[in-house]
Formats: C-alpha cells, sequence, structure tokens
C-alpha cells in the first residue's frame, strides 16, 4: 500500500507563495502617489478595455496587476459593498480602509484555504480633503495589507521601480511633475530604458477640487499634453542645474 504524501503546512504556504509572487511578476507595474491636487494612479496596460485602474466609489480608486480575472472579481466586490453600505447608512460612513480590510480577508482566506492562491496584487486609494487625509493602502496575495505614505509601486518589478520613484517623488508637485515621475519609473522597471507612450498608459487621478465624484481618467490629447509637459520641465530643470554647477565652477 502506497503512504500518503505529507507536505509539511510551513512549505505548502512556501510554495504558494513563490508560486503568487512569479504570477504577479510576469506582469508590468503600476504606481499611486500623491500630488498638488491630490493621488495619481498610473499603469503600464497598453489594452484599452481591461482596466487595472478603476472607480471604487466617490472618494476612493483602485490599482491592480496580476491576472486579470481574479482582480475584477476583487473590484466588483468592492463596488458592491461601496454601494449597499452607501446606500443602508450614509456615502460618508464608505471608506478605504473598510475596503482595505474587506480586500485582506478575501485574499488571506483564499491563500491559506485554496491550493491556488490568487496572483494580484492592489492598491485602494481614497484622497482627503487635504494632502494630510490622503490614504494609500496596498494588499498583498496572502491578505498583508501595508499603510504607505505617499507613493508605492505594485507589480511587475515594484521594488526597482518604487527605489527610481523616491528619487523623484514629490508629495506637493503639480500634476505633469508627478506623471513624468510615475512614467520615468515604469519606463526603467526591468533596468533598461524604454520609451512609454500614451498609447501605453492607463491614468487616472482622484481629484480633490471634483465635488462628489473624484475619480477622474485622463486619455487621449490631455495625457499627451501632460506628459509632454513633464518632460520639458524635466529638462529644464537639469539644464538648469548643469549651468548652476558651470557657474560655481567659474567663481572657483
Amino acid at each position: 500500500m502506497s503512504m500518503p504524501f505529507y507536505v509539511a503546512p510551513e512549505q505548502q504556504m512556501k510554495d504558494k507563495a513563490d508560486y503568487a509572487r512569479k504570477g504577479i511578476a510576469r506582469g508590468r507595474s503600476a504606481v499611486v502617489l500623491q500630488y498638488e491636487g491630490g493621488i495619481l494612479l498610473v499603469a503600464d496596460n497598453m489594452s484599452r478595455t481591461l482596466h487595472k485602474i478603476s472607480e471604487l466609489y466617490d472618494r476612493i480608486g483602485f490599482a491592480a496587476v496580476g491576472r486579470y480575472p481574479e482582480f475584477e472579481n476583487l473590484r466588483l466586490m468592492g463596488v458592491r459593498f461601496a454601494d449597499v453600505r452607501g446606500y443602508q447608512f450614509d456615502r460618508r460612513d464608505v471608506s478605504g480602509r473598510q475596503l482595505a480590510n474587506i480586500y485582506a480577508q478575501t485574499l488571506g482566506t483564499v491563500f491559506s484555504e485554496s491550493l491556488k492562491p490568487w496572483e494580484v496584487e492592489i492598491v485602494v486609494a481614497e484622497v482627503g480633503d487635504t494632502a494630510d487625509g490622503d490614504e494609500i493602502y496596498r494588499i498583498t496575495f496572502d491578505g498583508s495589507i501595508v499603510d504607505e505614505q505617499g507613493f508605492v509601486a505594485v507589480g511587475g518589478s515594484s521594488e526597482q521601480v518604487g527605489e527610481i520613484l523616491k528619487d523623484r517623488f514629490v508629495a506637493d508637485a503639480p500634476l505633469s511633475a508627478a506623471l513624468n515621475a510615475a512614467t520615468h519609473a515604469l519606463a526603467h522597471e526591468n533596468g533598461e530604458a524604454r520609451e512609454l507612450e500614451a498609447s501605453n498608459l492607463e491614468v487616472a487621478v482622484l481629484e480633490r477640487s471634483r465635488h462628489h465624484r473624484k475619480f477622474r481618467r485622463i486619455h487621449g490629447s490631455r495625457l499627451i499634453s501632460l506628459i509632454e509637459e513633464g518632460q520639458r520641465n524635466n529638462a529644464a530643470n537639469a539644464s538648469g542645474g548643469a549651468n548652476t554647477t558651470d557657474d560655481e565652477a567659474d567663481q572657483d
């Protein structure tokens, strides 16, 4: 009689985590960061219909990487929860923290009880009345939840993207500068510079000054003009720094 095959629980968890990380790493990254007018969400996404970035509720946005059917199920679950809670109580009773906790519980349950973990990593962002009230939560495949400060990168080579973004991030930067920082980080995701065109980007903002629904997509000519403006300003700042260095050398 054959002996039953035994795998230690620790090894099972490790195998599941490795499987999920490899699946997530195959996709492109997404970044979420603050700017002077709210929160910017940017994803490297060539599809015009399979969105990585979406609206969950009035002040709350959603960004995800990994397997589309899995994070789309999470998005729909979040929308339903927010709609029901807002209807039963008050729209102000729906918060990003609640949704992040629900996502963390769901992913934690799937990871511990299912044979196959979900290959997803998501961000829930809520824009506040002021920058101090902004909230950004990252939820990983195993249900871990992290309250991020200022910016976060998920998916793909997220650690590398995050390090590049850290060097350029300014919390009160204008939208064009924040977009330039985000696209620069995404373009250097795999250690090699590549050009990211507007058609390869999915961009949205949670705009503090908008009434009621804060979520707004940016595409077409508006996105192109913001990209060009950010590139011009970045080039001007770089040349200004070089001129200052030259002037200081002349004085010496």
